[in-house]
């Protein structure tokens, strides 16, 4: 069984983008594992294990434009389906 079913994947393109600051944001307001956001203060690369894939992509608009987005099912990978 996984715990997050959704691995979610996204680039953020924008002005002042902080990694840390969204590391921070993360923590505090989603469940998920596996939490990579790492790029400059123009582009961000964000990797997380989540069930709610859908405030992820949420927040990440409201930092900038977001675009490469891919939200696969793990639990379908894990079972030999497509994600």
């Amino acid at each position: 069984m996984i715990e997050f079913r959704y691995d979610t994947q996204l680039l953020i393109e924008g002005k002042n983008l902080s990694e840390d600051a969204i590391n921070e944001y993360f923590n505090t307001h989603f469940k998920g594992d596996c939490l990579l956001a790492v790029g400059d203060d123009t582009l961000i690369k964000i990797h997380y294990h989540t069930n709610e894939p859908w405030k992820v992509l949420e927040y990440c608009a409201s930092l900038g434009e977001i675009y490469d987005i891919v939200v696969e099912d793990m639990d379908r990978q894990a079972r030999g389906l497509k994600g």
